[in-house]
């Protein structure tokens, strides 16, 4: 605990031998910074790329400061044995911390784990649960994912509204991922009253 604290109060950098011989400090991440390997997927490669230095600052954000992006990473950490020994119930016991604090990453990642039964045990109606609230938030892989639920039967009818609007007004810039939105849309269009589509796609 004193460890933690000091990494905490301190604010120290870890450092790491660079090529040359010479010492290399091995900033900390910043929320935003995080937040943004998180959206790329890129956060466990940052931190094998920083030789597992920041390990102590990670571990005391996630558990003392419980910070969500921080959180998050660490979850993954543990759930995937990166710079520390692979404990899946505490992994996902950081991911479900962050998830409950709003970051829609963490939201989406459990949500997907449910649907494919991933570390977890196949859950629809679990899934549905995570991946409504990071579609709410503007999660584009949660939208589509949560729009494919309903549209294989999972779910309930009420929901098919705001999914839709979601979807519908979601930007895209692919070709190919714009023609899969374009088709899910369609198929649960199917299932929808026309009064109902009227409205998700009024300007929100």
């Amino acid at each position: 605990m004193i460890k933690r604290v000091c990494c905490i109060s301190l604010l120290i950098a870890s450092s790491a031998v660079s090529a040359n011989g010479q010492l290399k400090a091995v900033p900390l991440y910043t929320e935003a910074e995080l937040i943004a390997l998180i959206k790329k997927n890129q956060h466990l490669k940052r931190v094998k790329d920083d030789d597992c230095q920041l390990l102590q600052d990670i571990e005391a954000r996630a558990e003392t400061m419980a910070l969500p992006s921080y959180q998050f990473l660490y979850g993954d950490m543990l759930a995937y044995g990166v710079c520390v020994e692979s404990n899946v119930e505490l992994g996902l016991y950081y991911m479900r911390q962050s998830a409950e604090q709003g970051l829609s990453s963490a939201l989406e990642q459990l949500g997907r784990y449910y649907d494919v039964g991933q570390l977890v045990q196949a859950d629809k109606a679990m899934a549905v649960v995570y991946l409504r609230e990071a579609a709410s938030q503007g999660n584009l892989s949660a939208q589509i994912r949560l729009v494919n639920l309903f549209n294989a039967g999972h779910g309930s009818p009420r929901d098919y509204e705001d999914a839709y609007r979601w979807l519908f007004h979601s930007a895209v810039a692919d070709k190919k991922l714009h023609n899969k939105i374009k088709k899910a849309l369609a198929h649960l269009a199917e299932k929808m009253p026309q009064s109902a589509i009227r409205r998700a796609r009024l300007p929100i």
